[in-house]
């Protein structure tokens, strides 16, 4: 917990705010209305690269050295904090390398190539961590996706603004992936108002937060099961867990079947086509539904739309929807 504080993640505002957006917080009457309580939207999907990674990658890498960015960026991802990392990369002039996985959805890594990283395929994430282990030996400059306090200050500033367009929030639903972004946000929000209840939320398959809050240690998982490869982390990390371990309220494990149903009635509904690994939020909140008061104001963190019309299809299919 020393490693990061809320002054970090002002100052990390201050840093990236030239190359990020400022994401709208928006209220949903067809969310407020199914789930009886104030409910808005924090369209993060917005962002570009259609993620909140650019918040961390940035921070992360305006923060190196001459010699560090020189030697190139390199980062291990299921897709978005790739492509992230990629887009940062572009945008400072500076040459990236991301080691993705073969179940990585092929819109993700097409992206990555576009803002013109390279892009290596490996067979999981156990392989992809080893292999980028040898190249930072090399001297790549290895930008973690969650265990590194800058980047976890990048994507806190998400929760800076949640607070500042939502005063009032009482409660707050996030995907945990390895952690970084609920953690952050978390901190964010509860040092300076600390009666909001933040929730956290996983797939089956995808849930190494949820085990390692029941053991009270980082537990590696065997294998990524779920479709929600964006929340495939294969473990969580010392500072995410401790964050988790202060901040939040409670983490649920939802099925990928909940998130596929919440991502089609999302976009018949409020509109807005996101990935499982956001949709999964208002499958949370449906079961949270009893644990809202009508009175409070609840916010969803949209994190990500890396999907394409062919993937949503296939989804669909595969669950039934």
């Amino acid at each position: 917990m020393s490693d990061l504080s809320l002054s970090d993640i002002r100052a990390a505002a201050a840093r990236i705010a030239p190359y990020i957006i400022r994401t709208p917080l928006l209220p949903s009457r067809a969310l407020s209305d199914l789930l009886g309580a104030r409910v808005s939207l924090k369209y993060e999907f917005l962002q570009e690269t259609s993620s909140f990674k650019p918040r961390g990658a940035f921070h992360k890498i305006l923060g190196l050295d001459d010699t560090a960015r020189a030697r190139g960026l390199l980062a291990v991802s299921g897709g978005n904090h790739g492509k992230g990392v990629a887009f940062a990369a572009r945008q400072l002039g500076l040459s990236a390398r991301i080691i993705m996985f073969e179940s990585t959805a092929p819109s993700a890594v097409a992206a990555a190539r576009a803002y013109g990283a390279q892009v290596d395929l490996l067979p999981n994430a156990a392989a992809g961590f080893a292999r980028a282990g040898e190249l930072e030996a090399e001297g790549y400059s290895f930008i973690h996706p969650f265990a590194d306090p800058e980047v976890v200050a990048g994507q806190g500033t998400l929760g800076l603004e949640i607070l500042a367009d939502a005063p009032d929030v009482t409660d707050v639903i996030a995907s945990i992936g390895g952690g970084g972004m609920i953690g952050g946000v978390a901190m964010a929000i509860r040092e300076r108002r600390p009666e909001t209840r933040i929730w956290g939320v996983e797939t089956v398959g995808a849930d190494a937060m949820s085990q390692a809050l029941a053991a009270g240690q980082i537990v590696h998982l065997p294998a990524i099961t779920s479709i929600a490869a964006t929340l495939g982390a294969p473990s969580v990390s010392e500072l995410t867990l401790s964050l988790a371990q202060r901040y939040l309220e409670e983490v649920l494990v939802r099925p990928d079947a909940d998130a596929v149903a919440d991502m089609v009635w999302l976009l018949d509904s409020a509109k807005v086509l996101v990935e499982p690994s956001a949709a999964v939020t208002l499958s949370a909140a449906r079961q949270l539904r009893g644990r809202i008061t009508p009175g409070g104001h609840l916010v969803l963190i949209l994190c990500g739309a890396s999907i394409s019309l062919a993937e949503m299809m296939r989804y669909r299919e595969q669950f039934r929807v």
